[in-house]
């Protein structure tokens, strides 16, 4: 079993220490935090793109492809009935120059990312206390 251990760290800080990397979050000012590090709904957000974005950069490296002027625009859609993002594109902006015969294999690329796959099949969600 994996596991990460999450932890208080003053006022709204809550952090996660996984493998010995300290993952730090915290609430916008607005929402009684000290806006020192992203909110947790804004690191899950940003790991969808990230993700897409190591696969599409291991796929060009193989290649022998420059990734500079590569970039994905993640676009979200917030469904107001249900306070949910309900829709999430990948847009993988390429230089003009960028191969065309890749431009199909570097989306299938980032269709490969772990956190969409996880996504797609969600993992079940146990909560519990355990006194220590």
């Amino acid at each position: 079993m994996i596991e990460m251990e999450i932890y208080f760290d003053g006022n709204k800080k809550v952090n996660a220490n996984f493998n010995g990397t300290i993952i730090k979050t915290d609430q916008p000012l607005q929402g009684g935090g000290d806006g020192t590090a992203p909110a947790p709904f804004d690191l899950f957000l940003a790991s969808i793109g990230t993700c897409a974005g190591i696969y599409v950069k291991g796929f060009c490296d193989q290649r022998g492809i420059s990734t500079d002027g590569i970039k994905i625009i993640q676009h979200m859609n917030y469904n107001h009935s249900t306070r949910l993002i309900d829709k999430i594109d990948l847009e993988i902006q390429v230089p003009k120059d960028f191969p065309e015969k890749y431009k199909e294999a570097v989306i299938n690329a980032a269709n490969l990312c772990a956190v969409k796959k996880h996504l797609q099949t969600p993992p079940q969600f146990d909560v519990y206390t355990k006194a220590v």
